[in-house]
């Protein structure tokens, strides 16, 4: 058996290469949609791609498994379980090219065969309800059980998928609880597995499908038997692992219900990545003046952004936060964007951006022609100050702080009569924060509140931005000492 594990880490996202290399036939589990990145893995490895398999409908990024049945008339594997709801629609559709899809709808225990490598579907619901974990058995090899569980977002290393994302993203009312109880149950069926079984999941730390994932790329059921805490909840009682798995979920991005909902009618089908344009400096004035064009900044400095920026700009930077800072303030995913970028990064972002939606970067400037327009054209800026400056100043008439971080983190301890609004919905809270005060904008690093402090300036606010360690930050409040007081 060949096995690869494909890892994003802006996305923290793992994808599964597995492969008979006696017939040359390879299965492709949760796949992004910039599909090319597989196809080469597959070819340097000597086998072809002749199937794909999902977990679940993702939530955090657009599947590719349209791409490889559109193209490359792939079998598709995907789930036909849990409610009406929360069903694959696009395969029921014709295909774009003509003719139906090759799709095989799944049940629990169903099965089905790549070459000499052989895959069991175990329905284990709770973070969705239609989601699949897939057994993975090495008969080629001679196995007569299974070697490992690719586990989707039931189950991580540390963890286990968050039950709350239909209610708190997808905006499904009353799914809560019950997907916890969905959960749990999954979760006993886990522990009746071996513990020798490795784990396969599909997200690691930095992934918001659960609160605490761990960074090692695979675990054991044993393992985890004995230090997941969220596992240890389930082995003390339903009741208390339904208050254990719903307590302290971090806010999700603003876009995973439209990842959601793409997943379930079908993700549009991309052919080849989008080619921005490389603009002059005159072009990029254009852009600048241009009301329908989104200027998206990705200088990792900062504090040189604060200091002088084009009007109206998003602060992005690249680093492993730009696909969530993008899909939590951008909430138009046809809006035509405008990066501004080191050139050799331009593919990076472009595949970050179709990952999770963004099909329209039309245009980029260097870094270089971004220097030259800010040297002589109209800028902006953004006041910095740090921790010690925000306690002086916020007792001041018409300002008030703005916590960006989750709300776990802002219940932990927070600046006294500070609002919250995490930043990764800051388009849905905005409207909920003083529109007539000064807005002193802070996180726990830094880097939160300076994507937060650009949008709140492009919605026409008055900010200011805190760069600091909310560490060092030196009385914080929580709500229990707040009441008592």
């Amino acid at each position: 058996m060949l096995f690869r594990q494909v890892f994003d880490p802006k996305l923290a996202q793992y994808a599964y290469l597995i492969g008979c290399q006696e017939t040359g036939e390879a299965l492709i589990i949760d796949p992004e949609r910039d599909i090319d990145q597989y196809l080469e893995l597959a070819e340097e490895e000597g086998v072809e791609i002749v199937a794909v398999a999902e977990t679940h409908i993702h939530a955090d990024f657009l599947s590719g498994a349209r791409e490889f049945a559109e193209r490359f008339d792939t079998a598709l594997y995907l789930s036909d379980e849990g409610t009406e709801d929360w069903k694959y629609e696009w395969v029921k559709e014709p295909k774009q090219s003509g003719g139906s899809y090759d799709a095989q709808l799944l049940k629990d225990g169903d099965t089905f065969t790549i070459g000499n490598i052989e895959v069991e579907a175990v329905h284990t619901p709770g973070h969705t309800p239609e989601h699949m974990s897939f057994m993975i058995t090495d008969k080629g090899g001679g196995a007569t059980e299974p070697m490992g569980i690719v586990t989707g977002d039931f189950a991580f290393v540390n963890d286990l998928g968050r039950p709350d994302l239909l209610e708190s993203a997808a905006k499904v009312e009353g799914m809560m609880e019950p997907s916890a109880r969905e959960l749990y149950s999954s979760v006993q069926r886990f522990l009746e597995m071996p513990d020798y079984l490795q784990v396969w999941p599909a997200h690691g730390a930095g992934s918001t499908c659960g609160k605490a994932l761990g960074a090692v790329p695979q675990t054991t059921i044993g393992y985890e038997r004995k230090y997941n805490p969220m596992v240890g909840a389930a082995l003390d009682g339903e009741d208390r692992f339904v208050d254990a798995i719903l307590d302290g979920q971090p806010e999700p991005q603003l876009y995973f219900a439209r990842m959601k909902r793409d997943n379930k009618l079908g993700a549009p089908v991309l052919g080849q990545l989008p080619q921005p344009k490389k603009l002059t400096v005159q072009e990029l004035k254009a852009h600048a003046e241009n009301d329908e064009s989104l200027i998206v900044d990705t200088r990792i400095d900062r504090s040189a952004f604060m200091e002088t920026h084009i009007p109206g700009a998003l602060y992005a930077p690249m680093n492993n936060a730009f696909n969530m800072v993008i899909g939590s303030l951008v909430e138009d995913e046809t809006t035509p964007i405008v990066l501004l970028i080191d050139e050799d990064d331009v593919d990076e972002a472009v595949r970050d951006l179709v990952r999770i939606g963004y099909d329209n970067p039309v245009a980029f400037a260097s870094l270089e022609t971004l220097q030259r327009y800010l040297a002589d054209a109209e800028t902006t800026s953004i006041e910095e100050i740090d921790f010690a400056e925000l306690e002086q100043r916020r007792h001041a008439d018409n300002t008030a702080v703005v916590d960006v971080r989750f709300r776990s983190e802002y219940d932990a301890g927070h600046v006294e009569g500070a609002h919250n609004a995490s930043y990764t919905r800051m388009p849905e809270y905005e409207a909920d924060l003083p529109t007539d005060e000064t807005l002193l904008v802070h996180c726990g690093s830094g880097a939160r509140a300076a994507a937060a402090s650009a949008y709140l300036q492009r919605s026409g606010r008055s900010v200011v931005y805190v760069n600091g360690d909310f560490s060092d930050y030196e009385s914080p409040v929580t709500p229990d000492e707040a009441v008592a007081a």
